[in-house]
């Protein structure tokens, strides 16, 4: 694991030292690095996913409704926003797509986010979640070198970009579980 870790981190570095000059694909990203940060970056959203699901199933329904302000996302749809980003973004992040019947982006996030029931907001991050795993785990990391559609950014671009918000969706449920006196599960 470490070896892996040190390969990633030897992977940004050399990405850092090429960003002041123009390269070539091969320079900015190999296959084999490529795999590495894949790998790394399939284990964060694994980790992100079960500490989300952890606090989804540990939040009562009757809290799903609260939002620490008007005009602030609730708790479900706090975790309805992270099920549109896996079956939306996180995919794409790889250059995957979102499920053949989600239909266009600017009508079907919106719809998610009106889910409001536990057992719905749960069916739709398991379902969410198995697509985005789905759409990772056919990913070939030695095509995601270089730059790559659908975003024209690099693999270590995208997943910092994805893995940034998601940690930052996180917190946001963190506060929102300790605010409605539930703490999150893994730190009992």
């Amino acid at each position: 694991m470490l070896r892996h870790q040190l390969s990633a981190v030897a992977a940004l570095i050399a990405l850092l030292g090429a960003a002041s000059r123009p390269a070539s694909a091969q320079e900015v990203l190999d296959a084999k690095a490529a795999k590495v940060i894949m790998a790394q970056y399939t284990s964060d959203l694994d980790t992100l996913h079960a500490k989300i699901i952890a606090l989804a199933k540990a939040i009562p329904e009757e809290k799903y409704s609260w939002r620490p302000a008007p005009g602030v996302r609730s708790v479900s749809e706090a975790l309805m926003h992270i099920a549109s980003e896996f079956y939306y973004y996180t995919p794409m992040s790889v250059a995957g797509k979102a499920p053949a019947d989600f239909g266009p982006p600017k009508e079907s996030l919106p719809k998610l986010e009106k889910i409001t029931s536990k057992s719905d907001v749960l069916a739709q991050l398991d379902k969410s979640w198995t697509h985005c795993r789905a759409q990772l785990a056919a990913a070939d990391a030695s095509k995601l070198t270089g730059k790559y559609k659908p975003w024209g950014v690099s693999l270590p671009e995208a997943a910092f970009s994805m893995t940034d918000d998601l940690h930052e969706h996180l917190g946001q449920l963190i506060a929102y579980a300790r605010s409605v006196g539930v703490k999150p599960p893994w730190t009992k």
